[in-house]
């Protein structure tokens, strides 16, 4: 590697490739591009600007990944955190192109989980004091012989927290398809509030939708125990979004009365398949409904933050892996953990079933099942990553202009045209050295 970091820092074209980098924002695996792209006035043909990688370190343009997952790169996943952070957050307070008017309209912080499929290692995180993990001394051993106890005040990092005491007894299957169904299962919420809320009203559907609309904004997030649960920002407009006030009686305990029901109600069957019988996938028991408020604890920057930060993260909690595993792979050979394992397993089990084949499972096995986004919100509950990213081009563009690197000129009277191909992906081991340093400000 030291040879490498040489050879890159006697290369005459180390300040540009160093340039490069500083503009990935240290993008750990940037994309290489080749190409060109021309400028050319439209009146005349004449070509105002011309951009070519001819001229670039190794010919090659190094652009950030643009990731969403901090395992992969945390610089573009740090870019990704803070624009969920402003995308959440100005569905709360304004800003983005959303009214501040909609810091009155209530919003609640909505916490659905998983059931249990298990009897799994845990840590009572939200108590003052951490009690022990399950006290049971008269509990009789399960039908596999594993005592059901565990007097073990677990640590933060205690890799046992969420591995089941007993893997024979742990229900895979229900576990891998609820990852699988949970998208589903949002969507039959989300729909089963707003005909709550129309029956609390005391209006139809239709007229609901006259009056009111309900916006949400949404994260998952995996468990130790491996299945995910999601947090929500719930907040009810008017017709119009969040540029009207939804009406009076849309109160934060009508909607919190509109959410438990909701909650309780929606299910998802699947049929019985083969030697599978029929299940009912449903909510966990767990429901945790809070108002946001700016004289709480759970300030709108409290909440932005909190599902930002869920925004950059995956499976990795759960001991899998951050890549796509293939069906041929040894996965007792796999650094994984053995819950994961039996996941991981449990899908490849499931994918080769016809009637399961629409869930992809064995293409989703890494992430033990899940196969849905894990940051999405309604269509008005606020600005865009697109339109976020769009402003951040469009002031890095004017930047350029203001320093020389392009020229000033009408873009309604311009064409441009570019021709660019892959080359490639990624950092050297001596350049992502580098990278570290360049960014760190050491070169």
């Amino acid at each position: 590697m030291i040879a490498g970091i040489i050879a890159r820092l006697d290369d005459p074209g180390f300040d540009r490739w160093a340039s490069q980098i500083r503009g990935t924002g240290g993008c750990r695996q940037p994309i290489r591009l080749r190409g060109h792209v021309e400028h050319i006035d439209q009146a005349t043909g004449d070509v105002l600007h011309r951009y070519t990688t001819r001229t670039e370190p190794s010919g090659v343009l190094n652009v950030p990944c643009k990731t969403r997952r901090a395992t992969r790169c945390p610089a573009c996943a740090e870019i990704y955190r803070a624009d969920t952070y402003q995308l959440v957050r100005a569905g709360l307070v304004g800003g983005k192109g959303v009214p501040a008017s909609v810091v009155a309209h209530p919003s609640l912080l909505v916490t659905l989980t998983a059931p249990s499929f298990g009897v799994v290692h845990n840590r009572g995180a939200k108590k003052a004091k951490v009690p022990r993990c399950r006290v049971r001394r008269a509990a009789p051993p399960c039908s596999h012989g594993v005592k059901m106890t565990c007097p073990t005040k677990h640590a933060v990092n205690d890799p046992r927290l969420g591995q089941p005491f007993c893997f024979d007894c742990y229900a895979y299957t229900e576990a891998v398809l609820f990852n699988a169904l949970a998208p589903e299962l949002w969507r039959r919420f989300t729909e089963a509030l707003r005909r709550r809320v129309a029956r609390l009203s005391g209006l139809s559907n239709k007229e609901l939708r006259q009056v009111l609309t309900i916006s949400f904004a949404k994260v998952a997030e995996y468990q130790h125990r491996g299945v995910v649960h999601f947090h929500a920002v719930v907040r009810p407009d008017g017709p119009d979004g969040p540029a009207s006030p939804p009406p009076a009686w849309a109160t934060v305990a009508l909607l919190t009365d509109a959410i438990h029901h909701a909650a309780g109600v929606v299910s998802v069957t699947i049929p019985a398949i083969d030697d599978l019988p029929e299940r009912t996938l449903t909510w966990g028991k767990q429901l945790d409904v809070r108002p946001i408020t700016l004289a709480s604890d759970l300030t709108d920057q409290a909440v932005a933050g909190y599902i930002a930060k869920y925004a950059t993260k995956s499976a990795e909690s759960t001991g899998t892996l951050d890549r796509r595993i293939q069906p041929l792979e040894n996965l007792a050979a796999l650094p994984i953990t053995e819950h994961a394992r039996h996941h991981i397993a449990e899908c490849f089990r499931l994918a080769a079933l016809d009637d399961l084949a629409d869930l992809k499972l064995d293409r989703w096995a890494h992430m033990l099942g899940f196969r849905g986004h894990f940051s999405t919100k309604s269509r008005r509950y606020s600005t865009t990553l697109g339109a976020l990213r769009a402003a951040r081009e469009e002031h890095r563009r004017g930047e350029a202009i203001t320093t020389g690197r392009l020229p000033l000129f009408p873009e309604d009277t311009v064409a441009v045209i570019g021709d660019w191909s892959y080359a490639g992906k990624g950092l050297s081991l001596a350049e992502q050295a580098l990278t570290r340093a360049i960014v760190g400000g050491a070169i």
